[in-house]
């Protein structure tokens, strides 16, 4: 994932999902939409179930050009093919894990709101920082990342930056000028209008 001259978007998976019915709904959104990467994150814990999960949407990345990343599972990336791993605890284990997995495959940090912990991912070998939630969970608690951290990043870092966490289609007209890429996840597969509606109002903003 190279830093690209305009936003683009990132695609994380449903928590659940009907594998054949998700991995359709995949290939008719890809042949619609330029889409940067796609995060594979589930609520099982099961590695079987994640491991299916993994190689269906393999192939169906694979077939548009598109990168597959998994979450968290970074042993999954070799025995399933996959392009990368999407870390959610910043710098933590990530040289070694650059090390198991060589310099060709994807790493990417979650690193909340922090700029410190950005900053210490980068140096450990992250092909991306990704900061959140951009605006407040329904549920509250949870420190934002402001525009001013990506306003920051985008002027003093080359590592690319990744908006994610409750991304409104407000919060992208902002941070476009900002952010190398937006994540959606249930922003667009949990809208009443549809994924591929919702998906559209996005690119909209971002231009």
């Amino acid at each position: 994932m190279s830093e690209p001259e305009h936003p683009q978007i990132y695609l994380i998976t449903p928590p659940e999902f009907e594998l054949s019915e998700f991995s359709n709904s995949l290939g008719a959104i890809f042949g619609t939409f330029d889409i940067a990467c796609l995060r594979l994150r589930m609520s099982s814990d099961d590695a079987d179930t994640i491991g299916r999960a993994a190689d269906v949407l393999r192939d169906t990345c694979h077939k548009y050009e598109i990168p597959l990343v998994i979450d968290s599972h970074y042993r999954l990336v070799t025995t399933h093919g996959l392009d990368g791993v999407h870390l959610a605890d910043g710098a933590r284990r990530l040289r070694d894990i650059r090390k198991e997995l060589g310099g060709d495959a994807i790493i990417g940090s979650y690193c909340g709101a922090s700029k410190h912990t950005g900053m210490a991912a980068g140096e450990a070998g992250a092909d991306y920082i990704a900061f959140g939630p951009v605006t407040q969970s329904p549920l509250g608690g949870t420190e934002m990342a402001e525009y001013e951290t990506f306003k920051w990043w985008s002027e003093v870092v080359e590592v690319p930056v990744v908006a994610e966490g409750y991304v409104t289609l407000e919060a992208v007209e902002k941070l476009a000028p900002v952010t190398d890429f937006f994540a959606l996840g249930q922003e667009i597969w949990g809208a009443k209008t549809g994924a591929e509606t919702a998906l559209k109002a996005y690119f909209e903003r971002m231009n």
